[in-house]
């Protein structure tokens, strides 16, 4: 029997992390190490029993002498900035959970998330790991930036309409995008807690979303084109953003339907909907899938577009264990249906 590739994880306590652990659990092929980034003891109480991890300092030296294939950063920024240049240098292939590597100049980056970049000379090395458009780049790649949860749904959802260009652009598109409350992270904020969730609804970082050049990058929208508003839900996981375009050159909804199929013909991780029929968050929770259904209107050419993901898994963890399996050379949805 073949032994187990070994993996690392920094960020294991937070919510991305966790889910991480619980599919690298599962995973046939890798055995996951938790790499000790700061002096907490945040971990909740575990049952008699329960599977135990190997512990590790995130230093290149541990990372080195474990012989870890692959390092997943489930952290801020901030972090990432400051660990993945070490972890590269150890010698060992990197996918970073957050928003530090995600685009090609350090001024976009300080514009949208407001602090200077504090590792400028990898925002050209890290590749971009939205694998259904960025398959071909990632497989073998040693750095990957996991997209976001927001844009991941978004993009999936935008551009294969976009790449047809049935999309009447003078007309704008809208993007109405709800999250549940684990997209904010576990770090406690006043706006995140019991109190100010439950039982409400919110909208936030309105037409400041730094989540908005994700999707322009990949789906080669002008800011103009495309107005985002995220919103909180009060409830733990899932996101279903709701985009609004008018189409151009299509005469029923099931000529979109078959741009889509096209597209997505063979992916194991994009599930379409009848036209008419639309997706919920309880499809997607707790799997690696983004779900997509659409409803347009011939008479008017107004065309609606729903676009649900679980943003812990096909968001964040199980989207980045895909990309970790195209850089091992592993089958892409090994750990993950």
């Amino acid at each position: 029997m073949a032994r187990a590739t070994r993996v690392g994880i920094v960020g294991y306590r937070g919510y991305s992390g966790a889910e991480l652990v619980r599919i690298l659990d599962g995973h046939p092929s890798v055995e996951p190490a938790l790499l000790e980034h700061r002096h907490d003891t945040g971990n909740r109480p575990e049952p008699t029993g329960a599977q135990q991890h190997e512990r590790l300092p995130s230093t290149p030296e541990a990372v080195r002498e474990a012989g870890l294939a692959l390092v997943f950063l489930a952290t801020p920024p901030e972090v990432s900035m400051d660990v993945a240049p070490a972890m590269l240098d150890a010698g060992t292939r990197v996918v970073d959970l957050s928003g530090a590597f995600r685009f090609r100049d350090a001024a976009t980056y300080k514009h949208w998330y407001k602090e200077d970049h504090t590792a400028p000379d990898l925002l050209q090395k890290a590749v971009y790991g939205l694998p259904e458009f960025c398959r071909s780049r990632i497989a073998g790649a040693r750095f990957v930036s996991n997209p976001g949860c927001y844009p991941t749904a978004a993009n999936l959802a935008l551009k294969p309409l976009l790449e047809a260009g049935v999309v009447d652009l003078a007309a704008g598109i809208v993007c109405d995008a709800k999250s549940g409350v684990s997209g904010a992270g576990r770090k406690p904020s006043l706006k995140t807690s019991f109190c100010e969730v439950t039982e409400n609804f919110s909208a936030y970082s309105i037409l400041n979303h730094r989540h908005v050049p994700e999707v322009l990058m990949v789906s080669g929208l002008e800011e103009r084109d495309f107005s985002f508003t995220a919103q909180l839900l009060p409830i733990h996981r899932g996101i279903l953003e709701t985009i609004y375009f008018r189409a151009k050159g299509i005469a029923d909804a099931g000529s979109l339907l078959e741009i889509y199929s096209r597209r997505y013909a063979g992916e194991q991780f994009v599930r379409l909907y009848k036209p008419g029929e639309a997706p919920d968050l309880a499809a997607v929770q707790r799997t690696n899938f983004c779900d997509i259904g659409l409803t347009y209107d011939a008479a008017t050419g107004r065309a609606v577009v729903i676009s649900a993901i679980d943003n812990l898994v096909k968001g964040a963890a199980g989207q980045a264990v895909q990309n970790m399996n195209l850089m091992l050379g592993l089958p892409e949805a090994e750990g993950l249906l």
